[in-house]
């Protein structure tokens, strides 16, 4: 905190899904790859808008493509790459995301409402409303959920007992959420991929029906 006292903070914006598809290309391009459309769209879409996670799967899909004597990357790639990206994340995020799900409840919701949030949609600052989690929620769980059954846990997100993980702004009844790291909102839809806990399909069901 002394630090950030000391600091003049400056908003980045996320990157453009065009600048972060040229990141693939001048990448592939420099060993002499190409990737199928498919592969860099669901790449640029799993980033979140974020480099870090564009280098990161495609540096594992890439190697993937590779191993099985091929110089295109497909959608298979990226899938294994995603699976590769979670095992080989940064401990913070791992950590972070364990510690905000765990319980001893084998079928509690932390995990799905976890996953909900990160597949939000958000206002320009990346803030959203416990309404915005509701159609996720029931996209991944097959069945209807109401905001009364995960608000607890969006509020249990905010305390220091499960991290927090995300910020809390507004007033009761108007409150409105932010994941602290952005790095985990990516990391938790790979990982609810890389479970199982979702699939492309419905993924890609939520991200063309997005408002925002």
């Amino acid at each position: 905190e002394s630090i950030e006292r000391a600091l003049a903070q400056i908003r980045m914006t996320r990157m453009s899904q065009s600048e972060l598809a040229q990141i693939i290309r001048n990448g592939l391009d420099r060993v002499q790859m190409t990737a199928h459309p498919d592969a860099v769209n669901r790449i640029v879409t799993l980033s979140q808008g974020l480099p870090h996670y564009t280098h990161l799967v495609s540096l594992y899909a890439a190697r993937r493509a590779n191993s099985n004597d091929r110089l295109d990357m497909l959608s298979e790639d990226v899938e294994a790459g995603v699976r590769n990206a979670v095992e080989n994340a940064q401990e913070s995020l791992v950590s972070a995301h364990h510690r905000a799900t765990m319980s001893p409840r084998p079928a509690n919701l932390y995990p799905m409402v976890a996953l909900a949030c990160a597949l939000a949609p958000t206002d320009t600052r990346g803030y959203f409303q416990a309404s915005d989690v509701r159609r996720p929620m029931q996209v991944i769980a097959q069945r209807e959920y109401e905001i009364p059954a995960f608000s607890q846990h969006l509020n249990d997100f905010c305390e220091g007992r499960r991290g927090p993980i995300l910020r809390k702004i507004g007033e009761k009844r108007r409150f409105r959420f932010r994941f602290i790291n952005p790095l985990l909102q990516p990391f938790i839809i790979m990982n609810g991929l890389a479970t199982q806990m979702i699939d492309i399909g419905r993924l890609d069901d939520l991200q063309r029906n997005d408002p925002s």
